[in-house]
């Protein structure tokens, strides 16, 4: 599956026991030689909403949680019949978050503001003539939001590359590198950690459009554009939630062997 072209393989783990220690999560994850993803989501039951979703990225780290990998879980939730229901709750390392399917192209991912935990962080980086200005969020999970005048005139993978390596994000970040269109338009290119450059991130959104807000270049609502198309984001102030909207497409199914290949 795929939202935006921030692809996923997911594995229903609800009726087949699955120990992500023994499956070989690099290897599936090359687009090479094994089937190719940015993330993997295994689905399974959950204690207190009504599924769990365990993420692990490319490079075989366990992830917090992922906007657009959820709406994908959601609509594979939905197609399989696993929930008779259009509103449900999917858990995460993260907490939990509840999901409405409108349709295929607008399931709707409520969360909990993001928390701001450095405003204007300045960074010196080899591949930058200038200092770079970050903003600093968790969403559960982290991201640093950097405001680009073009997003055509920066290289996104060696920036990206060199952040997520500095001593200041020992734990990694997912790095967003914006630039604003006008009051309720942004584009988004993103660098995830264990990944690396995404065609999409759902929590990226999130954070840049809360980053935003804040510092008063932008207002709810807010349409956030990627390469292969766009989530609209709403936030609501009084009660400190994001609403994220956007599409989920299916691409094919398969299996995976308990060797790992397929």
């Amino acid at each position: 599956m795929h939202s935006l072209g921030n692809d996923f393989v997911i594995i229903n783990a609800i009726h087949q026991t699955i120990l992500p220690t023994q499956l070989p999560i690099t290897l599936l994850a090359d687009r090479h030689r094994g089937i190719g993803f940015d993330q993997l989501l295994i689905i399974e039951l959950s204690k207190h909403a009504d599924f769990y979703c365990r993420i692990f990225n490319a490079d075989g780290s366990e992830a917090e949680q992922c906007g657009n990998g959820l709406r994908c879980v959601a609509r594979f939730i939905h197609e399989e019949k696993l929930c008779a229901q259009s509103s449900f709750q999917i858990e995460t390392r993260a907490g939990m978050f509840p999901i409405t399917i409108h349709d295929d192209d607008h399931i709707s991912m409520t969360l909990t503001a993001p928390i701001i935990q450095e405003a204007s962080v300045e960074l010196n980086i080899k591949q930058s003539p200038y200092k770079l200005i970050l903003d600093v969020l968790s969403l559960g999970n982290p991201h640093a939001i950097i405001k680009v005048a073009s997003l055509e005139t920066i290289t996104v993978g060696q920036l990206g590359l060199e952040i997520i390596s500095h001593p200041h994000f020992s734990q990694g970040i997912n790095i967003g590198f914006l630039q604003i269109r006008d009051n309720h338009h942004m584009e988004l290119r993103t660098y995830e950690r264990g990944v690396g450059e995404t065609h999409a991130c759902g929590s990226n959104a999130c954070a840049a459009v809360f980053a935003g807000i804040v510092n008063g270049w932008v207002r709810s609502p807010v349409t956030v554009q990627f390469r292969y198309g766009c989530v609209s984001i709403e936030y609501d102030d009084e009660k400190k939630l994001i609403r994220m909207t956007g599409p989920a497409s299916r691409v094919f199914e398969g299996e995976i062997n308990s060797c790992g290949s397929h």
